[in-house]
């Protein structure tokens, strides 16, 4: 067995006593540090992250886009994307899996947003582009007419109820077609009301499109081949400024009626900006900037337009966008610093 001596003992003690002494104040060296860290700024408690709706619209996802780049470069936040239609998103929203929806159709959703909003289970922080108009339109050759193809000139509620048969439904050629938009939207249910409101229920059979990208399709595809067609469709939106469609004429917007049957025109949608207000609490370093986050009708329509000329991509428009519009940016950033920083990381990409 071995034995140490009391002196060898005392002395081994007093060791592990200086030992632990220093590792303790190693301990407390760090944790001081780190402290200093999280003050400065130099590292964070928690990641700052913001989750945005992505639905299934292409004005949407460009904002986002360019929301995202201005946060990822100007405040160091993660971001990421979440795609659903229009109502899951919102209902996403209320519950916290998305922190931004940059595009709210309220009167779409006129019952929702109301009630969403009154008991705070969403915040509302302004409109991102003046009032938009939504309704049916048809190509140019159909409302203008074309008597050599047989096609008569169809303009308002009235002719379709008299021509309804040029829209002819190739499954069920005894009924005409009109095309929907996607099942999920409030224009789906608020379409098939209209239908109903105005008698066409024995005319017209709404045709559901399945997506955004399938109701484009199909509307491109009659315009090439001159086909008599007529389909929901919204502005701002690329396809619009890229053919020549016309709306069709409905009698004047009046609030009872489009409570009831929405037998009338639309109304001009307000698009707000809708954050989830757990989120926002916790983010007040950038709800200045979604609150001034705001463009015209004829910005949005120009990048959309660019993005269609350039394979839908919306990641390289936010980019072109910011890189085309540095004022109307730094209005929405203010900060200088920030703006240095935005605009160092824009000149990194292309």
């Amino acid at each position: 067995m071995f034995l140490l001596s009391f002196r060898e003992g005392a002395l081994f003690c007093i060791q592990i006593k200086e030992v632990v002494s220093v590792k303790r104040q190693i301990t407390m060296l760090f944790s001081a540090l780190l402290v200093v860290m999280l003050c400065s700024g130099i590292v964070s408690a928690t990641p700052k992250k913001v989750v945005f709706s992505d639905l299934s619209w292409d004005s949407i996802q460009f904002h986002n886009r360019v929301m995202a780049f201005l946060m990822e470069k100007g405040w160091d936040y993660e971001t990421d994307f979440l795609f659903s239609e229009e109502m899951p998103g919102y209902v996403a929203l209320e519950r916290g899996d998305v922190h931004v929806v940059l595009e709210v159709w309220t009167e779409g959703q006129l019952e929702w947003w109301q009630g969403a909003t009154k008991a705070g289970k969403v915040i509302d922080l302004g409109t991102v582009f003046p009032n938009a108009r939504s309704g049916w339109y048809v190509p140019y050759y159909v409302a203008e007419g074309d008597p050599e193809k047989g096609i008569p000139s169809v303009r308002s509620i009235e002719d379709i109820r008299e021509h309804w048969m040029i829209f002819k439904n190739p499954e069920n050629p005894e009924m005409g077609r009109f095309i929907n938009a996607p099942t999920g939207w409030a224009a789906h249910t608020i379409n098939k009301d209209k239908i109903k409101g105005y008698g066409l229920e024995d005319k017209l059979e709404p045709f559901d499109t399945g997506s955004a990208t399938a109701l484009r399709t199909v509307i491109v595809t009659a315009y090439q081949r001159h086909e008599p067609i007529v389909a929901y469709y919204w502005e701002p939106t690329p396809l619009l400024g890229e053919l020549d469609m016309v709306m069709i004429e409905e009698p004047p917007y009046d609030p009872e009626i489009w409570e009831t049957t929405h037998a009338c025109a639309s109304p001009a949608f307000t698009v707000a900006k809708a954050v989830n207000p757990a989120w926002i609490q916790a983010n007040e370093e950038v709800r200045g900037l979604l609150e001034r986050y705001h463009m015209t009708l004829e910005k949005t329509n120009e990048a959309l337009a660019w993005m269609k000329n350039n394979g839908y991509d919306v990641d390289k428009t936010a980019i072109w966008f910011l890189k085309e519009n540095t004022d109307l940016w730094h209005q929405w950033v203010e900060d200088e610093e920030k703006i240095k920083r935005i605009e160092k990381a824009l000149k990194t990409v292309s």
